[in-house]
């Protein structure tokens, strides 16, 4: 039991990641950005990569795609009724603030020293005249603006291969590469409870999957019809979302 709370912890960890760097193209994880004019590429294009789990990776993707439309989003819409916006903007800038530590790992081990002294700026100034990270001051005030860096750029950054494609339940699109990562940030993550371990933000497994599970929803009623909009013109979702999510973490990673 304690084995798969992990690992339902990892794929939550995952998503409280991927809604800071703006990657979301699964179903649960989505936000249109400008994928659809900067990375749209053809079925053919893609039909010439390796794919050795694409039965799986299809299935996957219309389980996830099922999860979103018929449960994510209806719970999302009524959570969005009940909280006024600014209210649910603050509870993001909250999770965002305490994403902090993953952030400034993963931008030293890329040795983004600037970006790694403008997190640590962000963290002070929103935990502290920020009402505890409630208020995003320093990028409303001062401009700083966050640096979102994780442990699957961070081995991009050293030179390790995307390796095949995986969709995973929930999350949505991912690779070999940025599954060992997630485990990493997963790790660092103050929001992950793990036994023994000095800095825990709570009691149990059980509280922080329903942190997480909050954090999910509440950014999800920040997105209502994002994810519809950016999959309308798709003639093959599972293609779609394949080549948006790959060709936005190369640039992730080169930049």
């Amino acid at each position: 039991m304690k084995f798969l709370l992990f690992i339902l912890l990892i794929f939550a960890n995952a998503y409280a990641v991927s809604t800071d760097a703006d990657i979301q193209t699964a179903p649960i994880i989505s936000s249109t950005d400008s994928f659809d004019s900067e990375f749209a590429m053809t079925d053919k294009q893609n039909a010439t990569e390796v794919d050795p789990l694409s039965g799986y990776n299809r299935a996957m993707t219309t389980f996830n795609d099922y999860f979103y439309t018929n449960i994510l989003n209806p719970t999302a819409k009524v959570y969005k009724a009940m909280l006024p916006k600014p209210a649910r903007k603050g509870i993001n800038n909250l999770y965002d603030n305490l994403l902090y530590p993953m952030r400034l790992f993963n931008n030293l081990l890329q040795l983004k020293f600037k970006n790694s002294f403008l997190e640590t700026q962000r963290f002070l100034i929103n935990s502290t005249i920020g009402l505890g990270g409630l208020v995003d001051v320093a990028n409303d005030r001062f401009h700083i603006k966050q640096h979102q860096e994780d442990f699957g750029q961070t081995l991009g950054f050293y030179g390790v291969k995307s390796g095949f494609y995986i969709v995973w339940p929930l999350l949505g699109p991912s690779n070999l590469r940025d599954t060992f990562g997630l485990v990493t940030d997963a790790v660092i993550n103050p929001l992950t409870y793990m036994e023994n371990r000095g800095y825990n933000l709570f009691d149990s497994s059980s509280e922080s999957i329903g942190a997480k599970a909050l954090d999910i929803v509440d950014y999800s009623s920040l997105h209502v019809g994002e994810y519809e909009k950016l999959k309308k013109d798709a003639i093959d979702l599972y293609p779609f979302l394949k080549n948006i999510y790959e060709q936005r973490r190369k640039q992730e990673i080169s930049e």
